[in-house]
């Protein structure tokens, strides 16, 4: 018997169903990959927008930092002319200060010169000023004296200084002999009818803190003048008298 040949086609059942799953399955890929996408969208915009905010932000601090600067720098600027003024101010205050005091002392000088108090007034040391002499130890000193104009006499004599201090703690006085100019140990002389300035040198041990002028005028006729004059008021050429200090009387 001879065999049969195989069939060319085959009849199958359409199944519905698993075609429906499939293309549920399909559906339910295509929604998932769309809500990932919206999550993935999201995370970016959530990181995105802050970075335009703090962007922001920056640029807003920023300008406020400039203009911090710039307010800071014209403070300063303020302050350094404020304090350029004021160092002038303080300046002329001290000029017209020194002017004043020394339009005291010529008052006073040519005041006692012209007799104007109307009395008779004998020998007076008027002014006294010591000036440092740079690089070494010693020291100009100017004495100005005076005697009432209308005396008219010639008055003749010497002038000396010793001056009191410490040294090594302990109060020690420098007689002129150890200060003064070898050419000049009795004194400083003078010879004058109505002022003279007598100028001269001293020099002060190394180790020696001056504290006090005592300053001896002894005239050839009458009374000497004693005066004491603090190291301070010397420097600026203010007088300050002692107690039991005098000038010679007429």
């Amino acid at each position: 018997m001879a065999s049969r040949p195989p069939p060319r086609f085959v009849v199958r059942r359409h199944d519905d169903v698993s075609h429906r799953w499939r293309r549920l399955w399909w559906g339910l890929a295509w929604l998932g990959s769309l809500l990932l996408l919206g999550l993935i969208l999201g995370a970016l915009s959530r990181r995105i927008v802050p970075i335009a905010v703090d962007h922001s932000q920056r640029r807003a601090l920023l300008g406020q930092i400039d203009d911090l600067k710039q307010q800071v720098a014209n403070l300063r600027r303020a302050a350094q002319v404020n304090e350029v003024a004021t160092r002038a101010l303080r300046g002329t205050l001290a000029q017209r200060e020194e002017e004043l005091s020394g339009l005291r002392a010529d008052l006073g000088f040519y005041s006692r010169l012209v007799g104007g108090d109307a009395q008779r007034q004998g020998l007076k040391l008027q002014e006294v000023k010591l000036q440092p002499i740079t690089g070494s130890h010693g020291w100009n000193l100017t004495l100005s004296l005076t005697q009432n104009a209308k005396r008219g006499d010639e008055i003749t004599g010497d002038a000396t200084i010793s001056v009191e201090g410490l040294r090594h703690d302990k109060v020690v006085t420098l007689d002129w002999p150890a200060l003064g100019n070898a050419t000049q140990n009795s004194g400083l002389p003078f010879r004058f009818t109505y002022f003279q300035q007598l100028q001269g040198t001293i020099v002060l041990p190394a180790d020696f803190r001056p504290t006090r002028l005592r300053i001896h005028i002894q005239p050839a006729r009458g009374e000497p003048v004693n005066r004491a004059v603090a190291w301070a008021a010397a420097l600026s050429g203010n007088i300050t008298t002692a107690e039991g200090d005098r000038d010679a009387q007429p």
